[in-house]
């Protein structure tokens, strides 16, 4: 494996087993007292917006749950806010002692924290942080760093094709998701400077809202209308809406002449790459995401606190929210045959029919 991918490191480490600290009003849904056997509830957001969530976390977090010998319930909300917060009461209702969230919009994900912790349940903000929320706990990597990278890779790709003020069109995530927000508060800090200098232009720029990647195809190819077809870059946050835009080109003739990024180095993603389709994306080794998060949550449910040696100010109730952030890694040709041997996505996965001969020359083995 190259060098790099695994120095991926965790900003905030997790530091003893101390009890809950004095301004927790919340020590956990334990079975220390014989009261209630522990078991930890996860809700994961949907399966259309990303692989990653089926393939990769519900996947990690029960092999974490599963070895501690610990209870574990993971559904799946599938983008349904009605059906998230009914999954909470259930879970709830059937004796979680520790919920995890991933949650669709702060204010849903906010309701069910609070139900939680009217009940003593203990919670963690997984991948999202609920602004306004009560998690004692957020879990998720630097995403201002993440939008950097893109930010970064695009710049990269656009001055190695040789593009002179090339135009930049973003499709930014959901609107009511805060990692969106950051992801663009990292590449608008990267991009900003260069359209401020015109060494870029800045072209179309739109939230898509709940990750859809079918309206994602459908506001690019308005992009590409209402320009006329002068867009020479698309900032995309994920691979999803990235694949979203390359069908778009793909059916104009432009795919490979213009640079697309994206992140979550799923398998569509990093074919993207291999066919040149694609610039860049960024992973995160969500096995080690997951592990923290887990870890976390099984100190809770056995009645202990950890101590991060980190904190995120949540910005609509500026508490200071205890929190593990992990180190992302922008992902080119190059490092493909990294994040297959990382474990994140199989040979087979990528490397089928028509990519075989393409992997073999990017050096995945």
């Amino acid at each position: 494996m190259r060098k790099g991918l695994l120095a991926l490191t965790v900003v905030g480490l997790l530091a003893g087993n101390g009890v809950a600290g004095c301004g927790d009003q919340l020590t956990s849904g334990s079975a220390a007292d014989g009261a209630r056997k522990p078991k930890i509830g996860v809700i994961l957001p949907d399966s259309k917006s990303s692989a990653r969530w089926e393939g990769a976390d519900r996947r990690f977090l029960e092999e974490a749950f599963d070895a501690a010998g610990i209870d574990s319930d993971i559904q799946n909300a599938q983008g349904d806010k009605s059906q998230f917060s009914n999954i909470a009461e259930q879970m709830i209702t059937n004796g979680a002692t520790v919920l995890m969230i991933v949650n669709l919009d702060s204010g849903t994900g906010k309701a069910v924290l609070e139900k939680a912790r009217s009940q003593g349940i203990a919670t963690i903000d997984y991948d999202r942080l609920t602004l306004g929320g009560s998690a004692q706990y957020y879990v998720s990597f630097d995403n201002e760093a993440v939008g950097k990278l893109q930010g970064q890779g695009l710049a990269k790709c656009l001055t190695e094709k040789g593009a002179r003020k090339p135009v930049v069109a973003f499709l930014n995530g959901s609107p009511t998701d805060n990692n969106a927000t950051l992801f663009k508060a990292g590449y608008d800090s990267i991009l900003k400077p260069k359209f401020d200098a015109e060494e870029f232009r800045k072209g179309p720029d739109q939230w898509v809202p709940d990750w859809n990647n079918a309206q994602a195809g459908v506001i690019f190819e308005q992009m590409l209308t209402q320009t006329e077809g002068r867009i020479d870059g698309v900032l995309a946050a994920n691979d999803g809406l990235g694949n979203a835009a390359i069908s778009v080109l793909k059916k104009n003739k432009l795919n490979g002449r213009i640079p697309v990024t994206g992140q979550d180095a799923t398998a569509q993603g990093l074919r993207n790459i291999l066919a040149g389709d694609q610039c860049m994306t960024v992973y995160k080794a969500i096995k080690d995401e997951a592990k923290a998060a887990a870890d976390l949550a099984i100190a809770l449910a056995n009645g202990e606190r950890k101590e991060t040696g980190q904190t995120v100010r949540d910005p609509e109730s500026d508490r200071a929210v205890d929190a593990i952030l992990l180190t992302p890694k922008a992902i080119y040709a190059d490092d493909v045959a990294d994040v297959i041997a990382d474990g994140f996505v199989t040979k087979d996965e990528v490397c089928s029919g028509e990519y075989a001969k393409l992997c073999a020359a990017a050096g995945v083995n």
